[in-house]
């Protein structure tokens, strides 16, 4: 199937203001894009792109003072299937996991391993290893958390999470990601675009969204504990070991985010 998905962020800054965006598809992607996800902006920047230490594709830029409007409207092939289950995945012992793994079995910025080491034990210590054991993370962040916009703020971490028992998509992740750290799993935080293909409505207003990843047999597999089910129409932006390594923008002065908006919707299929 093919995707239309997109986004348009307008700022409005008192001076220039320099800027770092995460928004483009993950170079994992790259050959399924039909029309290229450029970045666009209102008035005219430049904007110098490089990769960041986890492999991201960012882009640079310093937006005038007064209103700045940044869009980009791409078209990707997507396969159409739903994320991979695979129930037999193992967990691999701490001393095989290869060397790139083990920051991602580290505490970060959100995910507070050495708080929520106890509970983590306690919870899952007599679940069954690997793949079980990450679904049963899952599945009590899934029951644990209360969704909802008003819950979310940029300092909230995994373990105000877990006590508050409220959050946005990136909450859920973060506490995943702890939670899988503590059992000697290694995860990491997924930022890109979700679709509703095949999701009945009413539909939410649309967002980035966060999932996770997590090492098992050998590979990387794809977790998503806030809708804990499969979905359709995932596509990756960026990689990293919390939301501090992947915001969608960083802006280095006073700004206001006057205007927000994101799109992922199906293209019908052309007529025979």
């Amino acid at each position: 199937m093919r995707l239309k998905l997109g986004y348009e962020l307008i700022y409005e800054c008192p001076q220039p203001t320099p800027m770092i965006l995460t928004v483009n598809v993950h170079h994992s992607r790259v050959a399924d894009l039909i029309v290229p996800d450029r970045l666009q902006t209102s008035p005219a920047v430049e904007v110098r792109p490089y990769h960041d230490g986890f492999g991201n594709w960012c882009s640079r830029l310093t937006v005038p003072a007064g209103r700045t409007v940044l869009w980009s409207n791409a078209v990707v092939n997507d396969t159409g299937l739903a994320d991979e289950v695979a129930p037999q995945a193992r967990q691999q012992p701490v001393q095989d996991l290869p060397d790139e793994t083990l920051v991602f079995l580290l505490g970060s910025r959100y995910c507070e391993t050495d708080k929520l080491s106890q509970p983590a034990w306690d919870l899952f210590g007599k679940t069954p290893l690997g793949w079980a054991r990450v679904q049963a993370i899952c599945d009590f962040v899934h029951r644990h958390i209360t969704f909802g916009y008003q819950h979310g703020r940029s300092s909230k971490s995994a373990l105000d999470a877990f006590t508050e028992h409220t959050g946005v998509c990136r909450d859920f992740a973060h506490l995943a990601i702890a939670f899988c750290r503590c059992m000697n799993i290694p995860a990491r935080y997924c930022t890109g675009y979700l679709s509703d293909v095949g999701e009945p409505p009413p539909y939410a207003t649309m967002d980035f969204a966060a999932w996770v990843e997590v090492w098992l047999d050998g590979r990387w597999y794809m977790f998503d504990p806030r809708n804990n089910t499969p979905r359709k129409g995932r596509v990756l932006i960026a990689r990293g070991r919390d939301a501090a390594d992947v915001p969608i923008s960083n802006a280095f002065g006073v700004n206001t985010l006057a205007g927000f908006k994101v799109w992922t919707d199906e293209i019908p299929p052309l007529a025979a």
